[in-house]
């Protein structure tokens, strides 16, 4: 996984400030900002009722935030209705005509435009074979599957090529296959057009796959925000380390600057000036950064573990190790090939080696799953 290069300009094109909603004595959003730069692909990401389809209507107009401001390409937009707003949208729901055809479905705001109908017939046809309904045109909604009708639904949306693309979970009613087809085919039409996109999705592969840059929310605020590999190698919360990917969280008590225990073990790690010795503090490592080649047993956070369970994904092993007791306190992704080569298997004895520099240190204990 590379890293994008992405060098946003300075003038964002989206502008946020101070953003809240409230829904009676639950609020949605607490003084929430963000910038987002034109061309850029952002995920909103975080588990439901964290706010982010919130965040998304409010953009569009679709609810009234209770205080903050909104800018659009530097046009204050915060009390526009959304018809006077330059987006386009794909809900989780379908919202097509039924009783239009899918072909005049997706240009039925090019029809409002007043575009020759030569243009329009191109435009429709060009989109339809974008998501992979080539021949759908002259059918109704109520005769393709729910997968086929938020195609249709995502076509319409670009159809306008609108200032700002809005998806709500657009892909959530595809099958796996399809999901990563439209992945791809919906990034390439991003590049292509250069259209500012925000997409809601709960969905961490295709934040990491599709995003310029991640907005990690929960609880209404904003945990971080950074490109794919910012957010998932260096998580700003214990929240994000466990949200976006597997991570081990460990229970932790500092010693010194530089060194935590973790039961037994002193483990050497980042830890700064604060939290101070004797706070307790959440270690986080991934568990593809858990080392089982050539190991030195005299090397600093190096332990003796006992495979407790396995779990075969495919190109890689899950393994859970356990440290003391029967129970697994750790999990640790080995390749096939490392399984092979090591002849890993159940009950087996190993020393494992924890990298200083991959693991993660939050204040506080671990918070109950």
């Amino acid at each position: 996984m590379q890293e994008k290069d992405v060098q946003p300009p300075q003038s964002p094109y989206l502008r946020i400030e101070h953003l809240t909603k409230q829904f009676g004595s639950f609020w949605a959003l607490k003084e929430l900002s963000l910038e987002v730069f034109p061309g850029e692909f952002v995920c909103f990401l975080g588990p439901s009722g964290c706010g982010k389809t919130t965040l998304l209507r409010a953009i569009a107009g679709l609810e009234t935030q209770t205080s903050g401001r909104i800018f659009q390409a530097d046009r204050e937009i915060s009390n526009l209705p959304a018809s006077q707003r330059d987006f386009g949208i794909v809900f989780q729901s379908y919202a097509l005509f039924p009783n239009l055809t899918v072909a005049d479905n997706v240009g039925y705001g090019l029809v409002s435009r007043r575009m020759p109908k030569v243009e329009i017939a191109t435009r429709v046809a060009d989109l339809l074979r974008l998501v992979g309904l080539p021949d759908s045109g002259p059918k109704y909604p109520a005769q393709l599957s729910g997968g086929m009708q938020q195609r249709v639904a995502l076509a319409r949306a670009l159809a306008l090529s609108p200032g700002l693309l809005l998806l709500d979970e657009p892909l959530s009613a595809l099958d796996a296959r399809v999901r990563a087809y439209l992945r791809q085919e919906i990034r390439q039409l991003h590049k292509r057009l250069g259209v500012t996109t925000i997409m809601v999705t709960h969905d961490q592969e295709e934040a990491l796959t599709m995003a310029d840059r991640i907005v990690v929310m929960n609880h209404g605020v904003i945990e971080q925000v950074g490109t794919p590999i910012q957010v998932y190698r260096e998580p700003a919360s214990a929240f994000v380390a466990d949200f976006v990917g597997k991570t081990n969280l460990l229970a932790g008590v500092v010693v010194k600057p530089g060194l935590a225990r973790y039961g037994a073990m002193d483990l050497s790690c980042d830890i700064g000036i604060q939290p101070g010795p004797g706070s307790e503090v959440t270690l986080a490592i991934r568990p593809e950064d858990v080392v089982v080649r050539n190991v030195d047993a005299n090397a600093e956070n190096t332990f003796a573990v006992r495979v407790a369970e396995m779990e075969f994904l495919g190109s890689f092993c899950r393994v859970g190790l356990a440290i003391h007791g029967d129970k697994p306190a750790l999990l640790a992704d080995f390749s096939i090939n490392t399984v092979r080569d090591l002849s890993i298997s159940e009950g087996m004895e190993m020393l494992v080696g924890l990298p200083s520099e991959r693991i993660r240190v939050f204040p506080g204990a671990p918070s109950a799953s």
